[in-house]
């Protein structure tokens, strides 16, 4: 495993991290990847940091706590050999989002509690709408006072979609960005949002590099997703729009080389010099320690790359007729 600084910060990453919206848990409706046997989460988490794995990423919104519940109990005797990320801001689905320095306060508090430490290493905002990222000053003055105080090392803000990103690093001058980024979105890239962030001396941290499962290998136009699947709010056109493309992004493996679909998918991410770490959503033990070999394997070949790039422009990955753009779920 290999690792990575976020920003000038002294806060260091695992370049593949462990997604942990998953082992959450169901929430009410479709906004989660459904139940959990916290006996195998906990597994998970355990075997990730076995396999090298050191970055943790939650939210107080994933499972309402738990998620960050059980990353506290397995950490608790190593907690400064770990790095753990939270967001704050969203504390319900279906409920208006608060970044209100008292709020943000109250969910800090909270997280700290749950996760049974003293401090976060990343602190980040959860999708902060446009008139945030546009009107800072409260947000960062109780980020600032939060890193006096210790118990916050480092800032980053979450987007909502990737046109917030340039935004976020302008107004807000966050240590790290989070953002989708993956085969099948790569508006990131074509947008210029990865290179900015380099210039800024922003991390990137990319979330949804399995695009929701469709580039893991598992999904198909025969998947049947469960109601409180948050995937099961797409309609059978987007579907199938990410499933010709993972088919199209999958022709670039080089069959002579071992790797798994998932891990051809994260050195995509992992090519990009600003990209600090990915967050596969992990469930179970035996993706733990599969994504972890992502990093040994290193980035792709330029050439890989460039072809990656040429052909996604082709694409129509993103139809009229979805009423939500995968890439601005509220909860990832």
């Amino acid at each position: 495993m290999r690792y990575r600084s976020i920003g000038s910060t002294d806060v260091t990453v695992s370049e593949i991290g462990f997604g942990a919206w998953g082992i959450g848990g169901a929430t009410p409706g479709a906004t989660s990847y459904g139940a959990t046997d916290d006996r195998v989460s906990l597994r998970a988490l355990a075997a990730a940091f076995d396999a090298g794995i050191t970055f943790f990423d939650t939210s107080a919104v994933y499972g309402y706590g738990h998620s960050e519940e059980l990353i506290g109990r397995v950490f608790a005797d190593r907690r400064d050999s770990v790095t753990i990320a939270t967001k704050a801001g969203l504390a319900r689905y279906g409920e208006p989002a608060d970044f209100s320095p008292s709020a943000l306060d109250v969910s800090l508090k909270s997280s700290l509690a749950r996760l049974g430490t003293g401090y976060v290493d990343l602190f980040q905002l959860h999708n902060p709408p446009v008139d945030v990222i546009n009107a800072p000053d409260r947000v960062l003055e109780f980020v600032e006072r939060a890193r006096r105080a210790g118990t916050v090392r480092a800032f980053g803000v979450s987007v909502r979609a990737p046109e917030d990103g340039s935004l976020a690093i302008k107004r807000m001058r966050p240590d790290a960005l989070q953002v989708n980024l993956n085969l099948l979105d790569q508006r990131a890239v074509a947008g210029g949002l990865i290179e900015h962030a380099f210039s800024a001396g922003v991390s990137i941290i990319a979330r949804t590099p399995l695009s929701f499962g469709f580039l893991g290998g598992g999904v198909d136009e025969s998947t049947r997703f469960a109601a409180n699947d948050h995937r099961s709010r797409w309609p059978a056109d987007q579907v199938a729009r990410w499933c010709a493309g993972a088919r199209r992004m999958m022709a670039f493996r080089d069959p002579t080389v071992d790797e798994t679909e998932a891990n051809f998918a994260l050195r995509f991410c992992l090519s990009f010099t600003s990209v600090a770490s990915v967050i596969p959503g992990i469930l179970t033990a035996a993706e733990a320690v599969a994504n972890a070999r992502a990093s040994e394997q290193g980035p792709m070949a330029p050439q890989t790359l460039a072809a990656i790039r040429a052909a996604y422009g082709t694409l129509d990955l993103f139809g009229e007729s979805a009423p939500t753009d995968p890439g601005k779920v509220d909860a990832v």
